[in-house]
């Protein structure tokens, strides 16, 4: 697995991982059949492009001093999602899926926080870690009361 040489990489990889959200959000939300759920999707998308565009501010305009300090291994399989949406997935499908991903980006900047080189780094990925995990309790709430109760 890749080290990160710097903090280039780090906010890189992690703008990298926001468009994928976007993508997979955008998705998700031109095969869903309901109004109410493609917009849902949508707004999830919005708010991982308000994520992407915090990070690449941070990366373009320097709120953090660059060290040519080698950041450990972070095991990144370990915080990814190897399934990916289908046109037939259904929507309890997609809401799995789609908690899956927000643990794994709540992972992903949990690690990243603790290997943030200053604490103005470190409070932007705890920032972004909490927006993840409010991304799955949304989610699980919205599998809960459609998907849980039907059953």
């Amino acid at each position: 697995m890749k080290e990160f040489e710097n903090i280039d990489e780090i906010l890189d990889f992690a703008i990298n991982e926001e468009q994928q959200a976007v993508d997979f959000y955008m998705t998700l939300a031109e095969s869903a059949k309901n109004e109410y759920i493609k917009n849902t999707f949508i707004d999830f998308a919005k708010e991982e492009v308000n994520h992407k565009n915090r990070l690449m501010d941070i990366k373009q305009n320097g709120l953090f001093t660059m060290t040519a300090e080698t950041v450990a291994d972070l095991k990144i399989s370990d915080y990814t999602v190897s399934v990916h949406p289908t046109p037939n997935m259904t929507y309890s499908d997609a809401l799995v899926l789609a908690m899956k991903k927000e643990k794994a980006a709540f992972k992903l900047y949990s690690k990243l926080a603790e290997r943030a080189p200053n604490s103005e780094l470190k409070d932007v990925f705890l920032s972004l870690a909490a927006e993840e995990s409010k991304h799955k309790l949304r989610f699980e709430i919205e599998y809960d009361e459609f998907v849980l109760k039907e059953n």
